[in-house]
């Protein structure tokens, strides 16, 4: 009998077929960058303060300096309040002035934005202020939560309908989900369309990689994964070039999500099925056809001898994530990593959406994020190529927390150096998500990968979700967020090095290979 890797190497492990199929595999990840961060942008607050227009019938002619300064009373700093307007009456003008109002209350009539002409956000058009003001971190919330649904949904049906199937599906349900979005009448229209489609994101971020690793040799899995998620912070840089250039959230839905027409035609034509996953399936006319296909464009001649006696797995090893909890080496390492998964995602997410939060423009330090993830992406590999995946790993989780809780020793008055400090944190975080998913990836079997991946992208999801409600306890004390971003990954740095290291090591096929 021959195997799939036997073949592979007759065919090409990693020529031409390959590489244009990871080149399209890389563009879907821009598409999720903007799906994720775009909200950060489009939900922009600006200065403002009560609607106080009622004073107007009193006294048409007022500058918009006196009319504040009658009808918004001020805080401890001499600023007017954004939330408290005085109470209106229907005093003639002379009255006001003389004897003044006291009496206030929230505001009546809505709030009026101090925003450069022509600029729209989710804030200013839905008047998410004052009582509202916390919807945009619950809106970040709810589309890191869409993630987590599809990272129990949508991932494991990779396992059972095939890795191209989910692709597409994904790619086509982001395109109406986001263009729907963009349309939304009120907040909470668009909040659903958000949690939808960040189920769609997370059927790209965990499949799309997988199809490429297992279509070619398992030491170019490494690379490939890398290369793929290294469009991710390609799309951040792009995204805080299009926020500072479109400042109309609507128009910026549109410009962002339009073109994932054209890439889903692409991927429709050149996006093969997993030939690997098909065997495991029992499919072994389909895994031939698609063999053939991939030697083909390849420039080789598929071998008819060893594909004659290609193994033909059935559907008796198919696998299930219940696998995974009956086995107990997979139980361990799902447990370890689920915490991993998590522990590098709450501190990655909330340090990028606190992108405006180190004193800088939020353009600039998103670049800035952005920029530095890309070397970060492939800085990693010659590493983990040496020393392995848990122990690099384990040192970069250390060094994110560290990072963190060293933005709490460095005064405010010093933006450069906690932009600084952050960059380094977010470094070391994009390096532990580049290692993560190959890491992820070899330590399950093909059967039951995708559902392993997304076990594991679930608690990714969970603290997407819990990252950005996070920001909200500095109302009990200001340096609560930076402790949990920095304890939680020391922490997983620990639980990292109870893990066995694949390095070097064949993918596995079936749980009985453990």
């Amino acid at each position: 009998m021959s195997t799939f890797a036997e073949i592979l190497k007759e065919i090409g492990e990693f020529g031409f077929f390959q590489k244009r199929m990871f080149a399209a595999l890389c563009i879907p990840n821009l598409f999720v960058a903007f799906d994720i961060m775009s909200p950060v942008f489009m939900g922009l607050s600006f200065p403002n303060h009560c609607n106080t227009d009622w004073i107007l019938k009193q006294a048409p002619n007022l500058t918009e300096e006196r009319q504040k300064n009658l009808t918004i009373p001020v805080d401890r700093d001499g600023n007017y309040e954004s939330c408290r307007m005085f109470t209106p009456v229907d005093w003639d003008l002379e009255w006001i002035e003389k004897y003044g109002l006291n009496t206030t209350t929230a505001c009546i009539n809505g709030s009026e934005f101090e925003k450069p002409s022509g600029s729209s956000s989710l804030v200013t058009e839905f008047n998410l202020v004052c009582d509202q003001s916390s919807l945009i971190e619950i809106s970040l919330s709810i589309n890191m939560g869409g993630i987590a649904v599809g990272s129990l949904v949508l991932v494991p049906m990779a396992d059972r309908f095939g890795r191209r199937c989910v692709v597409l599906i994904s790619l086509l349900t982001l395109f109406l989900f986001d263009i729907g979005a963009g349309l939304s009448p009120n907040f909470y229209v668009y909040m659903v369309l958000k949690f939808l489609s960040g189920i769609s994101s997370s059927g790209i971020l965990a499949n799309a990689f997988v199809i490429g690793g297992e279509w070619s040799e398992s030491s170019k899995f490494a690379l490939c994964t890398s290369l793929c998620h290294s469009f991710y912070p390609l799309g951040l840089m792009m995204l805080a070039g299009i926020t500072y250039l479109i400042r109309d959230w609507r128009i910026l839905h549109f410009i962002l999500f339009s073109p994932l027409v054209l890439v889903l035609g692409i991927f429709y034509w050149v996006l093969p099925e997993s030939a690997r996953w098909l065997l495991t399936q029992g499919r072994k006319e389909e895994a031939i056809r698609m063999i053939r296909w991939a030697a083909k464009v390849n420039g080789r001649a598929a071998p008819d001898h060893l594909l004659e006696k290609l193994e033909d797995e059935g559907t008796a090893k198919k696998g299930t994530m219940i696998d995974i909890w009956r086995r107990p080496a997979l139980r361990k390492r799902a447990l370890i990593m689920n915490f991993l998964w998590f522990a590098t995602s709450v501190v990655y997410s909330g340090l990028s959406v606190n992108v405006g939060g180190f004193g800088l423009s939020i353009y600039i330090t998103q670049f800035i994020f952005g920029l530095v993830e890309i070397p970060a992406c492939f800085g990693v590999l010659p590493l983990i190529d040496y020393l392995g995946r848990k122990y690099p790993l384990s040192g970069l989780l250390s060094f994110g927390g560290l990072a963190c809780l060293g933005i709490l020793a460095i005064p405010k008055d010093l933006p450069v150096v906690v932009t600084v400090v952050a960059v380094l944190g977010k470094f070391a975080l994009t390096c532990c998500f580049a290692i993560v998913y190959v890491y992820t990836a070899e330590l399950y079997p093909t059967n039951v990968r995708q559902s392993g991946v997304g076990l594991n992208s679930t608690f990714s999801g969970v603290a997407g979700i819990l990252a950005p409600l996070t920001k909200l306890l500095v109302i009990f004390h200001e340096t609560i967020p930076m402790l949990i971003y920095g304890i939680v990954p020391i922490i997983a740095a620990v639980l990292c090095l109870f893990l066995p290291e694949t390095r070097n090591t064949q993918l596995q096929d079936h749980v009985e290979d453990l």
